[in-house]
């Protein structure tokens, strides 16, 4: 399973939740398969989708917040996962899309081969889930709907030569948008 195939299952099983999806080929797949004014795509600012999506479903608690994040992304920021395992939203779903590589920038290998990313969840208090297949992947999104958080759904997924269409709405229209489906 490649990451558009993954994206595509988890923002379809989701539906209009809103999702913070980390910047890159992430941002670009969800927008190509799944584009919805309650995306929010992160334009550059590497590493810091969870700590967006920690802040939103801080201020939103009624509303599950998905966050769309790469192993590449994560691994920039980690010090996320102690403050959202430390403040434990209940509404918070982390899924991780890890390809073991920076994909968007060339491809250059991450630790993600070697470092646990599940582990460190577990220990910052998350409940932590693992996907690698698109049947098992649908049968875990269906419990996490049920579940509290903070979660953590690893998916492990493959490189993939496929690239999807840049994001065509600006920055400030993205966050317009954005602010205004968190209130319907």
């Amino acid at each position: 399973m490649i990451r558009k195939e993954a994206v595509n299952i988890i923002a379809n099983e989701i539906g209009e939740v809103p999702i913070i999806s980390a910047n890159g080929f992430m941002s670009r797949d969800l927008y190509e398969t799944n584009e919805k004014e309650s995306n929010f795509y992160m334009i550059g600012s590497m590493g810091l989708a969870s700590s967006i999506g920690l802040g939103i479903a801080l201020k939103n608690p009624k509303k599950k917040i998905f966050v769309f994040d790469g192993d590449g992304n994560i691994l920039m920021n980690l010090g996320s996962l102690i403050t959202i395992g430390s403040l434990k939203p209940k509404n918070f779903v982390h899924v991780i899309f890890d390809n073991k590589s920076h994909e968007s920038t060339g491809g250059q290998p991450t630790n993600s081969s070697v470092i646990e990313l599940e582990k460190i969840a577990h220990v910052a208090k998350y409940k932590t889930f693992r996907a690698s297949t698109k049947n098992h992947l649908k049968k875990i999104i269906q419990k996490i709907k049920k579940e509290k958080g903070p979660i953590l759904l690893h998916v492990k997924i493959e490189k993939s030569r496929e690239k999807s269409i840049r994001v065509n709405i600006t920055p400030p229209n993205i966050k317009k948008r954005f602010m205004s489906s968190l209130k319907k």
